[in-house]
């Protein structure tokens, strides 16, 4: 979802570049190259790619580099833990076998970029695309083989086995508990989407969908959690970078990292497989595994039984849900919206029709009963 331009780049450029000269204390000859931002930045995250060059020891150096910074308004969560996605990908760097970006600085000075940002190396290779879907368009639709496909699907879910494999508590990770939301685990993670789905959007009723899957949910959670494991969050293939070989290079975006049970992030990977298929329309692209097969793969590669599936794709749609009430309300601060438009875009969208369609509800499209509108 796109946002306005948030700064000036150009002028922008003169600051970063005095700022990271000073990080390089013992290279010489440093440049860096005019900003730039993704095809497509979010709300989530202000994000700046840059490249540098400098001279260190008689050798030259040239890298790539993107430059996050902590969003201050108009934020999509409720919390934004930045300082916990750094220290999480810090280790996960150092410490273990999940492909994630090198952490280079962090920078908690607000007077340079107006809040606390931090840098990456940059990661080459192919992203599948939120926009255009990627079901609907570019090149994984238009270029790979329906073997590629098989490939990248099953290695991101390689990739998110890694993830659930980390042994957090070694790796000090318990700053990710949130006692004040209840007991680690689901507890926490409901009460903390209970709070969200209040804040999304005070000023209008939530959508039908959402408030039925809420109320879903407080009746079918489970009794207990049978592990607790590092969870990515937003576990999906649009969140990871593929290499020419269609095998992950690099697991991105952690703003919703968190402690749970790992079939949070297998159940978010299904229900976000369903929203770019069948929630947008979309013939299901020759090559990608079956839902059957993707927990199969998933079992396989990570030794683990995959359980209450059906609960976590649900709990996945309300989660979405309530981020689409919260860019509803956004695009209306922004003025891209007005209050009906609001309503329809946090109502009908292929996020809920594929949360409709999973607990038997009929579809927020009220032209029609099926998941056939984008």
């Amino acid at each position: 979802m796109p946002i306005p331009e948030q700064r000036d780049l150009v002028k922008a450029r003169d600051i970063v570049a005095d700022w990271f000269s000073r990080q390089m204390t013992t290279a010489t000859d440093i440049e860096v190259s005019p900003l730039s931002g993704p095809t497509a930045t979010g709300f989530s995250n202000e994000t700046i790619l840059f490249d540098a060059s400098w001279k260190e020891n008689e050798k030259s150096y040239s890298e790539g580099f993107v430059l996050r910074v902590k969003p201050t308004q108009h934020t999509v969560f409720l919390e934004s833990d930045f300082d916990a996605q750094y220290a999480v990908l810090s280790a996960l760097g150092e410490k273990t076998n999940v492909l994630v970006p090198v952490m280079k600085f962090f920078e908690d000075d607000t007077s340079v970029l107006g809040a606390p940002f931090f840098v990456m190396g940059r990661i080459e290779g192919k992203v599948p695309q939120d926009n255009p879907p990627y079901t609907q368009g570019g090149w994984l639709l238009e270029e790979a083989k329906p073997t590629d496909r098989r490939t990248l699907v099953e290695s991101g879910l390689d990739a998110l086995a890694a993830v659930h494999s980390v042994d957090w508590e070694s790796l000090n990770f318990g700053f990710l508990d949130k006692p004040q939301y209840g007991r680690i685990g689901f507890e926490q993670q409901l009460r903390y989407y209970e709070a969200s789905f209040a804040w999304a959007d005070p000023k209008r009723p939530a959508p039908p969908v959402a408030g039925s899957a809420l109320k879903w949910i407080q009746e079918h959670a489970p009794e207990r959690d049978p592990e607790i494991t590092l969870c990515w969050g937003d576990a999906r293939i649009n969140n990871q970078i593929f290499g020419d070989d269609y095998r992950v290079r690099a697991v991105l975006d952690w703003e919703m990292v968190t402690l749970a049970d790992p079939m949070m992030d297998l159940g978010w990977w299904l229900f976000l497989d369903r929203h770019f298929h069948e929630g947008m329309n979309a013939a299901r692209m020759e090559g990608f595994p079956t839902r059957e097969e993707m927990v199969a793969h998933y079992e396989k590669t990570s030794g683990r039984g995959a359980r209450d599936i059906l609960f976590y794709e649900v709990f996945a749609g309300l989660r979405f849900a309530v981020v689409m009430m919260r860019l509803g309300a956004l695009l209306e601060d922004f003025g891209i919206l007005d209050d009906a438009a609001t309503v329809s875009f946090a109502t009908n969208n292929a996020v809920t029709r594929v949360l409709a369609d999973l607990l038997g509800l009929p579809s927020p499209d009220l032209t029609t009963s099926k998941l056939d509108k984008v």
